[in-house]
């Protein structure tokens, strides 16, 4: 057999281990030193997501491994041979590979300038090696002994879903990398609190997804940079529903009469707001996290020096409020109100707030005016086109800076506020919105509202509002979740 051995120059290398060959034989065997190249991959973020546990295998290869003079190789469709071949190519510290139909094992081999197999299951015939490698010299596994040399030195955080790559992480350990398996039935990375935790940990350089799930998972790049700045919500995870329900203190700083937020100080405040989320515990099936939703542009009876008949509050007037709540554990919302200007220029007035991990952003249409209305003379709406157009912004603003999920909400008490509802982009997993019904009046009222709204909506989570005064009257907190169904995602305080 020709042997086909490709080293390269050690300067070359970006990880390298020292492996002892030793084939068996009637005579001792020869030995002979080989030099493997375990690499990180130059992408941020790659995947091994092909539909079978040999594809993933063989990707997993090409993105750790740039050479290595011996494989392990096994059938891919027995299940005793695989656990042997994960074991020994751990052990021994070169890739393994599975043999089946349609993946062409052969050319990874090739690639590897792999110039010995080695076999499990006590097979060392190389007509029963089940793939073409008429050049390399096959040998049993448990024949070949790995150096005291150190380690390959893959600076990659490999995450793996399921219990079918054995191959795939054996892979990866011999290559020097972390392994960071995914708990039972977990595959969405931003989901769970401990998984997110352990990849924010991590110091590897690059990750690399092992999985069936992540295929043509969109937007995963972001979704694994989220995960890996190991920032967690309020309440933990980077999902913001399911698992956990808000309850809010609404109004603007230093005043009460636009809500219950602005009748203490911030620490007063935090604590109100801890208490009102308090006494939802009991009633709610999921923990509760207290809110602060912070009207950031005020409605204005008079034009301003600007015309726009709102009053923008200074971020720095905020920022205590957001920096005391993520001190607590506690989610912000800054809410708009922004008379006859758009949306979209108000939010970039609150960049500096909104690349907080705790902050989200709500849309008040009520006060969403034309250039001929007025505060408290009409009720104002908005087009999908402009909602879109601030989302997408948001979306990207989060895409940019890696942070969780942000919370949007649009208000809404009749129909007219959110034209053309259905058109609004919910596509943006960067987001979760949230349609807030925050009519007054009497329950039957508010009732009958919170029915019609939901008609015919698309898939998004919810809000409910509590008055305190004009509401007739105020549902207490096992009231609120007992009697409006479906049972709010977000209750506020106003």
């Amino acid at each position: 057999m020709t042997s086909r051995l490709r080293l390269l120059p050690a300067a070359a290398l970006a990880a390298a281990a020292l492996l002892t060959v030793t084939a068996c034989t009637t005579s001792p065997p020869d030995r002979e030193t080989v030099q493997l190249t375990a690499v990180t991959p130059e992408a941020a973020v790659t995947t091994a997501a092909s539909g079978t546990a040999a594809e993933r295998a063989v990707e997993t290869s090409r993105v750790l491994w740039r050479s290595s003079p011996v494989v392990v190789l096994a059938p891919a469709d027995d299940p005793d041979d695989v656990a042997e071949a994960a074991e020994q190519g751990e052990r021994i510290g070169v890739p393994v590979l599975l043999a089946a139909a349609g993946v062409d094992v052969s050319a990874e081999v090739d690639r590897l300038g792999a110039t010995t197999v080695a076999t499990v299951g006590g097979s060392t015939s190389e007509d029963a090696v089940p793939v073409d490698v008429d050049d390399a010299e096959v040998v049993p596994a448990a024949d070949l002994e790995p150096s005291g040399d150190p380690e390959a030195d893959s600076s990659t955080l490999v995450v793996v879903s399921g219990t079918d790559d054995a191959a795939a992480v054996a892979t990866a350990r011999a290559a020097g990398a972390e392994v960071l398996p995914l708990p039972e039935g977990v595959t969405d990375l931003q989901q769970d609190a401990s998984v997110v935790s352990a990849m924010g940990a991590s110091e590897a350089d690059g990750t690399l997804v092992v999985g069936s799930a992540f295929a043509d998972r969109p937007h995963l790049e972001w979704s694994v940079t989220a995960a890996r700045s190991g920032t967690e919500l309020p309440g933990g995870g980077q999902r913001i529903f399911p698992d956990r329900r808000f309850v809010a203190l609404y109004g603007a700083p230093g005043t009460s009469a636009l809500g219950v937020l602005g009748e203490q100080d911030v620490p007063a405040t935090v604590q109100r707001a801890a208490d009102t989320a308090a006494s939802y515990q009991a009633s709610s099936d999921r923990p509760v996290v207290p809110m602060l939703e912070l009207i950031a542009t005020v409605a204005a009876g008079d034009a301003g020096p600007d015309g726009d008949y709102s009053n923008e509050l200074d971020p720095e007037r905020l920022r205590p409020y957001v920096q005391a709540a993520a001190a607590a554990g506690q989610y912000v919302v800054l809410d708009l109100q922004p008379g006859r200007t758009d949306f979209l220029t108000q939010a970039r007035r609150y960049e500096s707030l909104l690349t907080e991990p705790n902050v989200g952003l709500a849309l008040d249409p009520e006060w969403r005016l034309a250039p001929d209305q007025v505060p408290l003379r009409q009720i104002g709406g908005v087009d999908a086109s402009e909602v879109n157009a601030v989302s997408t912004w948001l979306a990207d603003l989060v895409d940019a800076h890696s942070l969780p999920p942000k919370l949007f909400v649009l208000h809404q008490f009749r129909s007219s506020m959110l034209r053309d509802r259905a058109a609004i982009d919910l596509s943006r997993p960067e987001l979760t919105t949230l349609v807030h019904v925050d009519g007054q009046g009497s329950q039957p009222d508010k009732q009958a509202t919170w029915r019609a709204l939901h008609d015919g909506a698309p898939e998004v989570a919810w809000g409910w509002k509590n008055f305190y005064d004009e509401d007739e009257p105020m549902l207490t907190p096992e009231q609120t979740m007992t009697e409006v169904s479906p049972v709010p995602d977000l209750v506020t305080y106003q």
